[in-house]
């Protein structure tokens, strides 16, 4: 047994969601939560499959992104796990009905930040233990970080 940590390869502004599902039909329904939520959303997904063919399985409306999912998929090795890379979209757009996909069992993170999964290795496979999303706080938000943070989520038209 063995710990391990795999970083996400991605472009450093390219968001992403990581989760863990149990059916091979994952694939097909987390690709049409996706096409039915946001209208011409440019995306790549990757499952791995934890039994029969143990294969990853992808998807996606973009091949640049379907790649990207399938190469950190197959860093991460994990039975069951599933990545999803979006292009000019927002986790917040899609991740309700990403949790709303019958197997869909948990959500490890979404995020544009750096972020490393925690793998505990066995004998038969990979498991995610966690992940480490960005980086330690440097402090707490003062007066002026409070304005800087609610003219950000206006200027990117989040909040009126």
């Amino acid at each position: 047994m063995e710990f391990k940590t795999v970083r996400i390869d991605k472009p450093e502004d390219m968001n992403f969601i990581l989760g863990h599902s149990h059916f091979i039909k994952t694939v097909e329904d987390l690709h049409e939560a996706l096409v039915n939520t946001v209208p011409g959303i440019k995306f790549g997904l990757a499952f791995c499959e934890a039994s029969m063919d143990r294969l990853v399985r992808t998807s996606g409306t973009d091949e640049e992104l379907v790649e990207l999912a399938q190469k950190n998929a197959m860093a991460i090795g994990a039975g069951h796990s599933f990545i999803i890379f979006l292009r000019d979209c927002f986790p917040v757009n899609v991740l309700q009905n990403i949790k709303r996909v019958p197997e869909v069992c948990t959500i490890y993170c979404a995020t544009a930040n750096h972020t490393e999964v925690i793998v505990y290795e066995t004998e038969d496979g990979n498991g995610i233990m966690g992940v480490v999303d960005g980086f330690k706080p440097l402090g707490v938000e003062k007066d002026e970080d409070v304005q800087k943070r609610k003219e950000f989520l206006r200027m990117i038209g989040y909040k009126l």
